[in-house]
């Protein structure tokens, strides 16, 4: 998956018979694909694949954080963002975005998050080995160890939110729409705090190698600010939450036991 990015990647994919998964096993198919593309700090436009079930190659508006509208190009190479030139976005008009469209997008996005944040991870762990202060791996020294930890236990909770999402929106569940637009919301918005955290420790543990251009972590931040915002961010996620289940008067179980 390297090997490929942007038009190249859809087309593997596609010949990999990417949509057949996507109608057939999307349960299994959109948390493989979408957590390597963040792992291998790729990217595709697949998004617009899972917004859209019917095949009809639309590019559909996104709504992000902060009143903007982006729309997420397909077979072309470059876009218009500043924060992250790799991918094909450029600004667009509001648009309709069904409800259980954007349901499926938050979850498609949080694994491309929680991805590209075990990206971040497994960097600071391979720096924090290779490089040594006074004689010792920095891996050793207790304040480095407890911000790769944290980082791994977000993560780990944020994949696990996301296995519950998943499996409740693709596997028939009787459960409300509201209870899966929660659950979807809740699952980003944990993607997204895991991502952000990885970007904060990830960055404190490289210092000021991992700033530069040569270093392959600088694009997962920036990869990782613009996915975060999409279809709502961390931050939004958890107010608008908070307001879904004051309206509601409860607030379903992430896992039924």
């Amino acid at each position: 998956m390297t090997e490929y990015s942007g038009p190249a990647l859809d087309t593997a994919l596609d010949d990999l018979g990417w949509h057949d998964m996507l109608a057939e096993i999307p349960e299994i198919a959109i948390p493989l694909v979408f957590a390597l593309v963040g792992e291998t700090g790729t990217h595709a436009s697949i998004i617009n694949d899972v917004l859209d079930t019917g095949r009809t190659s639309t590019e559909h508006p996104l709504p992000m954080t902060g009143d903007l509208w982006l729309r997420w190009h397909r077979r072309r190479d470059t876009g218009g963002i500043a924060l992250d030139p790799e991918l094909p976005l450029s600004q667009s008009a509001p648009g309709p975005l069904p409800k259980d469209a954007l349901i499926r997008g938050r979850i498609a996005l949080g694994w491309w998050l929680v991805g590209s944040s075990r990206a971040m991870l497994d960097l600071a762990r391979t720096h924090a080995l290779d490089r040594t202060q006074f004689g010792t791996p920095i891996a050793g020294f207790q304040a480095v160890r407890h911000r790769l930890s944290e980082t791994l236990v977000a993560i780990e909770g944020a994949e696990a939110t996301l296995v519950a999402a998943t499996v409740d929106l693709y596997a028939d569940s009787p459960s409300p729409q509201e209870d899966s637009l929660l659950r979807a919301l809740l699952a980003k918005a944990a993607a997204g705090r895991a991502a952000l955290i990885a970007c904060r420790h990830a960055q404190q543990v490289h210092g000021g190698i991992g700033f530069t251009a040569e270093h392959s972590l600088h694009r997962h931040i920036r990869r990782v600010h613009i996915l975060d915002a999409l279809l709502g961010s961390s931050r939004t996620l958890t107010r608008e939450a908070g307001s879904l289940i004051r309206e509601q008067s409860h607030a379903p179980r992430l896992v039924h036991l």
